[in-house]
């Protein structure tokens, strides 16, 4: 089953966190990710706010996990650990 990768981001560091979305994009691709929403607009309804939104979808919760964990996309977190406050999650689609 499809899979979403969900960030929620707030910047600090704009300069370190481009270094990262620059390094993430080539990973997320890597592992079959395509972005479906990066940045845009966004109603907050419940709880923190956060003024960056992503989402990415993966060919399945495995495929976004082992792109989270491969040494590309921690090369590009490396960058944005000090640079931002975020959450993530991936959540299985029901497609």
């Amino acid at each position: 089953m499809p899979a979403l990768w969900i960030a929620h981001v707030t910047v600090t560091d704009a300069e370190s966190y481009g270094r990262y979305a620059e390094l993430a994009g080539p990973a997320i691709a890597k592992h079959g990710g395509t972005f479906i929403a990066r940045g845009g607009r966004f109603v907050q309804l419940e709880g923190k706010e956060r003024p960056r939104n992503v989402v990415a979808r993966f060919p399945s919760v495995e495929a976004a996990v082992d792109c989270y964990n491969s040494p590309e996309y921690q090369a590009a977190l490396d960058h944005a650990r000090d640079a931002s406050e975020r959450e993530l999650m991936v959540v299985e689609t029901s497609e």
